[in-house]
């Protein structure tokens, strides 16, 4: 039962975010990625995480083209 209601929740917070990642990229005119960060659904613009990787946030050797491919949703 509380498996059930997290996937509704995660299902909720999921929707959510990419209906706020489309506004966003046709506002924009930018690529957004929806990224399941620390436990959190977040929206993130391709330009903020092409920054993070140059600036070494994440894990040495980890390329744009990685976290793409782990996004839960990718704006066009």
């Amino acid at each position: 039962m509380i498996k059930l209601i997290k996937d509704i929740f995660f299902a909720w917070k999921y929707k959510r975010a990419v209906r706020k990642a489309k506004k966003m990229s046709a506002l924009f005119k930018m690529k957004y990625y929806v990224l399941s960060m620390g436990g959190r659904i977040k929206v993130v613009p391709k330009q903020n995480i092409r920054h993070l990787v140059r600036t070494h946030r994440f894990r040495k050797g980890v390329k744009v083209a990685d976290i793409e491919k782990i996004a839960l949703y990718v704006t066009t």
